[in-house]
């Protein structure tokens, strides 16, 4: 099993109906391979972490890397992993914008990820949302 995470660029920002769009598809499939993961988008740019399979998480990273809605894309890891971090989700997702009306978005992103205990994989996460907020 590995986790592969990288960031991308979107040619333009998308409408929240083209994320949802997105996640919907995303997590279909990413269920049917047993892919797990967490998409976090900070207006055109996008961190997510994959996980599962190696062959799986590979050919959905190509599968991302094919679709021509954005460029740019950065693997910042790959490796290897006993355990998941994002065992409970297809494909989480958290915008990297107010959800709760009180301007701490990541306070939202950190309790999105406050189960992982990898330090590496969470400050990927947290410092993502910290720079994306404003």
């Amino acid at each position: 099993m590995i986790r592969l995470i990288y960031i991308s660029t979107a040619r333009r920002e998308l409408s929240k109906s083209e994320l949802d769009t997105i996640l919907r598809i995303s997590r279909r499939n990413n269920q049917s391979v047993g892919v797990t993961g967490l998409l976090i988008v900070g207006g055109r740019r996008f961190l997510q972490a994959l996980e599962g399979p190696a062959d799986m998480v590979m050919e959905t990273y190509e599968r991302i890397r094919a679709d021509d809605r954005h460029f740019a894309e950065v693997v910042l890891s790959k490796q290897p992993i006993a355990q998941r971090g994002f065992s409970q989700w297809a494909m989480g997702y958290q915008p990297a914008a107010d959800l709760h009306g009180d301007g701490h978005v990541a306070d939202d992103v950190a309790a999105l990820i406050a189960p992982i205990e990898d330090p590496t994989l969470y400050a990927y996460f947290a410092e993502f949302a910290k720079k994306h907020a404003a």
